[in-house]
């Protein structure tokens, strides 16, 4: 296995786990501060490429750039964590990860070169085919978690509703025995027991 599919694999099997930490949010402030660095970062690492020449500067060059991009679209995930923002991240990294291998290739000659650039490439599609997969995966979960917590919902408000009737049923037989029962007696003390069973079973 090449580089560039060792790299895809590792991609495909990272998709899930990344997600999790992309969901850690930012405050304003944080994410403020954080896309400060990002760009001091990125002026570093360009200034650094320029003691470099020829196609290394360029691999140079296509790393820091890749890196700041993935490094916004992750600070971007963090901020504002979605399936879609997550997405974008997988999606710059295939991007950043394809350029430096695209770099790379022009080390080579001939039909070495045209290999070299054709893995690369088939790296990208593979990463950004993964991605894609994983988001659609996403959405169909987050869709039928909705769903199902919709069901719960309802059938929780089913069940509420059942043990309220049968509550109100268990206390109108109760009443009713009650009521029965105050048939025993006559005249006032009669009347005191119905006063009394009706309070104690809230009837009025």
């Amino acid at each position: 296995m090449n580089q560039f599919k060792i790299k895809a694999a590792a991609v495909a099997i990272g998709l899930a786990f990344s997600a999790g930490v992309m969901a850690q949010t930012l405050s304003k402030d944080g994410y403020a501060a954080r896309k400060q660095d990002i760009a001091a970062e990125s002026k570093s690492a360009m200034a650094a490429c320029g003691s470099l020449s020829g196609n290394a500067k360029d691999i140079c060059k296509a790393g820091a750039s890749g890196k700041e991009n993935v490094a916004k679209a992750e600070l971007e995930a963090q901020y504002k964590p979605s399936t879609d923002n997550s997405y974008k991240v997988y999606l710059a990294k295939a991007d950043a990860d394809y350029a430096v291998a695209k770099e790379k290739c022009d080390d080579k000659a001939g039909n070495v070169k045209d290999v070299c650039v054709k893995e690369a490439k088939a790296a990208e599609v593979a990463a950004k085919a993964d991605a894609t997969a994983w988001k659609k995966t996403a959405a169909a979960n987050e869709k039928a978690a909705a769903t199902s917590t919709k069901a719960n919902n309802k059938a929780s408000d089913a069940g509420a509703d059942a043990r309220k009737d049968a509550v109100a049923d268990k206390r109108d037989a109760d009443y009713a025995v009650a009521k029965e029962k105050c048939d025993t007696f006559a005249s006032d003390a009669k009347s005191s027991c119905l006063s009394e069973a009706k309070a104690r079973f809230g009837k009025t």
